[in-house]
């Protein structure tokens, strides 16, 4: 497999480095994950992101591919985290937060941040991707949307999550952070919320 990021270098000073991987999908420079990496390096954090090899042979045209098995997506991540350096904290959007997550205490990362995690897959609540949670030694960072239907707030709190692991809920946000109208914010107010709690968890580590 071919090594490359796409990199938001950090604004100003860097006082962290995340590598960063994308959901099932979208590509790591969809709209999302623009508005988020943005917000992420205006906090101070340099952020790499990569593709996994069935998202890369879809922007060489070789069309729509669903996601590559398990096994391939965290041989994917491990190469990307091998080719890099220093302190680092890994993590990813909905799928690929949850590989990130998968391999944290093998890899020994400085942390990880989830952003959007996929607790379970859409409509099916009753197959949870937690087992792996429940003994994390990493330190972890959850962000999640209130109204994310892959794990509302109900729900997670009946999970059984390492004592390693916080959550941050943005308020009326989906899977994406967008909130409702109502709420009064907007998505970018979600994204930019997502990236202080970021910081925040970096710091305490």
């Amino acid at each position: 497999m071919s090594v490359s990021f796409l990199e938001n270098p950090a604004q100003g000073s860097v006082r962290a480095t995340l590598l960063l991987a994308h959901g099932a999908g979208a590509p790591m420079d969809s709209d999302f994950m623009e508005l988020l990496s943005t917000a992420l390096s205006q906090q101070g954090i340099r952020v790499l992101r990569f593709e996994f090899p069935y998202m890369a042979a879809r922007r060489q045209g070789q069309g729509k591919r669903p996601p590559n098995p398990m096994p391939v997506l965290l041989e994917s991540f491990r190469e990307h985290y091998a080719a890099l350096t220093g302190p680092l904290f890994i993590g990813g959007k909905s799928m690929g937060g949850r590989v990130a997550s998968m391999l944290a205490d093998e890899l020994s990362p400085a942390g990880v941040i989830c952003f959007g995690y996929p607790f379970h897959p859409p409509g099916k609540p009753e197959r949870t991707r937690t087992e792996h949670l429940a003994e994390a030694r990493t330190q972890m960072l959850i962000v999640q949307g209130t109204r994310d239907p892959l794990g509302k707030p109900d729900e997670v709190a009946g999970y059984r999550l390492s004592e390693q692991i916080q959550l941050s809920w943005l308020e009326t946000g989906d899977h994406d952070f967008k909130p409702l109208k109502r709420s009064g914010l907007t998505q970018q107010q979600l994204i930019d919320q997502a990236a202080s709690a970021t910081w925040s968890f970096m710091q305490g580590i």
